[in-house]
């Protein structure tokens, strides 16, 4: 999230209970420093004509956390970066934003306290509320054909995304009704292992999915919502690529071979993923891109819970998680991390099987020339310099998730016959 602690009311997103990057020379990125990325005339047309398409951006928190579901304290039409955000409208519209995946996130303590379901619901009339507040911005997107007509418009496509299956509290009618109000992708799992899924960072005790997880995949492909292995377990990807009819996406995933942690995709998954014909949507955080980022966010979950544990005060709690934050920087990482990143996938599962997801307002550190949604432009020349050819780039930016979109839409019909 931005520089402060915002989220560590939960640790469900644990972005925020992570360190921050340490100011300095980006010196994962290889033994020579390499230089800033210095936007072209010729990327800065491709990126004019591309459809940018990103999978996961957690704004929608930010209104719970900083404004209290209000759209007066949080001004989005004004520049937010005092606030701490990575994203407003003038940000969006400099960065070429045409399509967005809103994320519905609801930390995973609420099922103890039983209010999951209804959180769940305000997250998603936010994003439905943000979009009516600005209709000469935003428009709601359910159909590939929406992001077409709204993108043609001028307009950002909004679309919205559940983040955690602990959202529908084991039903399958609560699924249906979330599909009823838009949402158009559900991440299986979030920080916790569900009775029916194991999650990246957590015990695993299924090997994957249950029968009932394996029901939940299963009427997803007959809603025609993508199914997202994002935050689960590589298990659990394996076991929803096995059983899915229709292409699945990691919506703010990177790769496990460059960043060796449990929330990002191993190259037998992205192997699978290009048979499957989904898509990994590259995620911006820095302690998912270098492999020093990677060990210590990973070492982050078990300070964080012994920590909870050792004090039950929040603002102990808050203390104790600062003090280790600060004593466990993560390296800085720039542009040419992330785009590393995105070269593997397309080295590793294809061209059309990579996009981007990046993870803005849902973490705490942005690499260097990716520090908020004014920034894709740079992705676009830094692929360009690497050799990529115009119609590579426009799929990456977005092309490839409209296409499984679309595919996802097929496999619905062809269900519903």
């Amino acid at each position: 999230m931005s520089h402060t602690t915002v989220l560590l009311t939960s640790l469900a997103l644990f972005t925020a209970l992570l360190p921050s990057v340490t100011p300095g020379a980006d010196k994962p990125d290889s033994p020579k420093k390499r230089e800033p990325v210095k936007l072209t005339d010729e990327a800065l047309a491709i990126h004019k004509e591309a459809l940018v398409f990103d999978g996961h951006n957690d704004l929608p928190w930010q209104f719970r956390e900083k404004a209290e579901l209000s759209f007066t304290r949080l001004d989005i039409t004004r520049d937010q970066k005092q606030q701490g955000l990575h994203t407003d409208i003038p940000r969006l519209r400099k960065g070429g934003v045409g399509a967005q995946f809103w994320a519905a996130y609801v930390p995973v303590e609420t099922r103890k306290k039983g209010t999951t379901v209804r959180e769940t619901l305000e997250q998603i009339d936010v994003i439905r509320r943000m979009v009516r507040a600005h209709p000469d911005t935003f428009e709601l997107a359910t159909t590939a054909d929406d992001v077409v007509r709204v993108h043609k418009s001028g307009k950002i496509a909004s679309l919205i995304g559940v983040e955690g299956g602990h959202s529908i509290d084991n039903s399958l009618a609560v699924l249906r009704m979330y599909h009823a109000l838009g949402v158009r992708y559900m991440t299986l799992t979030h920080t916790e292992t569900l009775d029916w899924a194991d999650s990246a960072t957590d015990e695993a005790k299924h090997h994957g999915l249950t029968k009932f997880g394996e029901e939940v995949v299963a009427e997803m492909n007959r809603l025609g919502m993508l199914v997202d292995v994002s935050h689960v377990s590589a298990d659990t990807m394996r076991h929803a690529l096995r059983v899915s009819r229709a292409p699945l996406i990691a919506s703010h995933s990177s790769a496990y071979a460059l960043a060796p942690h449990p929330r990002n995709v191993p190259d037998d998954v992205l192997k699978l993923v290009a048979k499957n014909g989904g898509v990994v949507m590259v995620n911006f955080y820095p302690g998912f891109l270098s492999p020093e980022g990677a060990r210590i966010s990973a070492d982050a979950y078990g300070v964080a819970r012994e920590l909870k544990k050792k004090y039950p005060d929040e603002k102990d709690f808050q203390a104790a998680l600062e003090a280790w934050r600060k004593e466990h920087p993560l390296p800085p990482v720039s542009v040419h991390t992330a785009v590393d990143h995105i070269e593997h996938v397309i080295k590793t599962a294809g061209i059309d099987h990579v996009g981007l997801g990046s993870d803005f307002d849902g973490i705490n550190a942005v690499p260097r020339q990716l520090e908020d949604v004014s920034c894709f432009p740079n992705i676009t020349q830094e692929l360009l310099n690497r050799g990529y050819k115009k119609e590579e780039i426009l799929k990456v930016l977005g092309g490839n998730i409209l296409r499984v979109l679309r595919a996802a839409e097929e496999v619905s019909k062809a269900a519903k016959g």
